[in-house]
């Protein structure tokens, strides 16, 4: 694209952000949407203005918790793709970790976070939590794929692997880490506003937001949501210009000449691979048992996956829990697939918007991009403003947090199409619609289903968000009503089986994903 061309189309961009601030001027200012539920801008920067000596030390409570969450999460991260890239065994022994950590509702965990530590250290656990698997995935990818005629040239003087990762992996897993951390910014964030709805302490803007859900302000509620984005928002920008500045120094040094597998894509014996799966259960479970042993909490507390078992099977009034579990759930499951298959539809929608109407596209993305950096917590009180407290406002809350990293994956298959079976269909006559419907959507199914697998276990959260603050339905009501009650026994229950079917979410997704590949691929 030519640079007039360029100009042009940011120009447009700017018109047409510019004419969607104005339409959210005059419904605010008018009311047209739910009563006033939706203010206008001028409203919350006014709000803003009026509380800025009550958002300091919320925001300083915030952003600490969340900046030493991330530093001490991506710091593991790092280490642990270190030693799988150098040891690959290990992987396949913490894989049921890594994947439950990457697939586990954050919020199902709040509650046995609060009871097991004090002070901000909850906020700082989750804020870990979250930044864990997106930055050990990236810098594992970029340890793994580098040039191999760089490992050949080290080997042939002599090096061992730390040299190799010295000299090599760890210099081509900079731009990959540096995606990481922009995936990892914006979830720290998250991870400190959801403990902070469940500490009970004192700062933070989401005990802030917490306390002002009754107030009637719906420009206050709205202020408090931006000024979360923003400072997520921040923290994505800074590590893309990181990315955008390392990509560009270090691609010319280490270039991959070919993709490197997966850990465990080769054939195996399927009884390697079933001893490989047991190995990981046990090493997750002894996980568990392990950190129960560390946090040393009053056994009341606490459940092991023993006692986990025992509240739902042989104790007194298991049967009533089990009742209440299975209730919940029944109500959970359904409310993930309707708003999963809704993000997945509303990212593909827009990928094909943004390939055929490119302008149109790249107006919208910024509103788009606050679905990836708005704190979930913080905008679910706001959807339920506008949407009410029924099904409506959960399937608007997973579509937010399901839509956008699905888009970017879309997109970004869309954007690959193959160029010579392009100019096939152009050379007879084919328009860019009929080039999308027999070219770039077919050679997209790879990446249309990776959108699925990432997006399954975000849903699941993203209910569990809704019924929490909002619906009042499912397990993440479940949960509430079991930490108001001080039901541990129910409260272990609902975080173990949460983790069980975000896991489950992703297997069947997984699966789905390989078979269809392996049609896709061998025809």
């Amino acid at each position: 694209m030519s640079g007039a061309s360029e100009r042009i189309l940011r120009i447009r961009s700017a018109i047409a952000i510019a004419a969607m601030l104005a339409a959210w001027e005059i419904v605010g200012r008018f009311e047209l949407i739910a009563n006033g539920a939706f203010p206008a801008p001028t409203a919350i920067l006014s709000g803003l203005w009026a509380d800025s000596d009550l958002y300091w030390r919320h925001i300083s409570a915030s952003v600490r918790s969340a900046s030493l969450g991330f530093v001490i999460g991506n710091v593991i991260a790092v280490l642990m793709a270190v030693l799988f890239v150098q040891f690959p065994a290990t992987e396949r022994l913490m894989s049921g970790i890594n994947i439950t950590l990457f697939a586990m509702p954050l919020i199902a965990v709040v509650p046995v976070l609060v009871l097991a530590f004090d002070g901000s250290t909850p906020q700082v656990v989750l804020a870990a939590v979250a930044v864990y698997y997106p930055t050990m995935s990236s810098m594992l990818l970029g340890l793994r794929n580098v040039d191999d005629r760089l490992v050949d040239a080290i080997r042939g003087f002599g090096g061992g692997s730390l040299a190799i990762l010295r000299r090599v992996r760890l210099r081509a897993a900079l731009p990959a880490l540096t995606i990481g951390l922009r995936t990892a910014a914006p979830a720290a964030v998250l991870g400190s506003l959801l403990a902070e709805f469940g500490s009970g302490s004192r700062w933070g803007l989401g005990t802030f937001l917490l306390g002002s859900l009754g107030a009637g302000d719906p420009a206050r509620l709205w202020g408090i949501g931006l000024v979360a984005t923003g400072i997520a928002g921040v923290g994505y920008g800074v590590f893309a210009l990181v990315a955008k500045v390392t990509t560009r120094q270090v691609a010319s040094e280490t270039l991959a000449t070919s993709p490197v597998p997966a850990s465990g894509s080769r054939e195996e014996h399927p009884v390697t691979r079933f001893l490989y799966a047991l190995a990981s259960l046990i090493v997750a479970l002894g996980a568990w048992q392990l950190l129960l042993a560390v946090i040393d909490l009053n056994p009341i507390l606490t459940r092991s996956p023993v006692g986990v078992v025992r509240f739902l099977f042989t104790e007194d009034g298991s049967g009533e829990a089990r009742a209440r579990l299975v209730t919940a759930l029944g109500e959970t499951l359904p409310a993930v697939f309707w708003g999963l298959a809704a993000g997945l539809v509303a990212a593909f929608v827009f990928a094909v918007v943004l390939t055929l109407l490119p302008s149109v596209g790249r107006s919208v993305l910024p509103f788009a991009l606050i679905s990836q950096t708005m704190p979930l917590v913080a905008f679910t009180p706001l959807i339920a403003l506008v949407f009410g407290r029924g099904a409506w406002t959960t399937i608007v809350v997973t579509i937010s947090v399901t839509f956008f990293p699905s888009f970017v994956t879309i997109a970004q298959g869309l954007a690959m199409t193959p160029r010579r079976a392009v100019d096939v269909v152009q050379i007879y006559g084919g328009s860019k619609l009929t080039v999308l419907r027999l070219v770039s959507v077919p050679s997209a199914v790879p990446y249309l289903l990776a959108a699925a697998r990432l997006a399954a276990p975000r849903a699941l959260l993203g209910v569990m968000v809704a019924e929490w603050l909002a619906t009042g339905r499912g397990l993440g009501n479940l949960l509430n009503e079991s930490r108001g009650r001080l039901d541990f026994g129910m409260i272990w229950s609902v975080a173990a089986v949460s983790v069980v079917v975000a896991i489950a979410l992703y297997r069947v997704f997984v699966a789905i994903d390989q078979m269809v590949m392996k049609r896709y691929l061998g025809g």
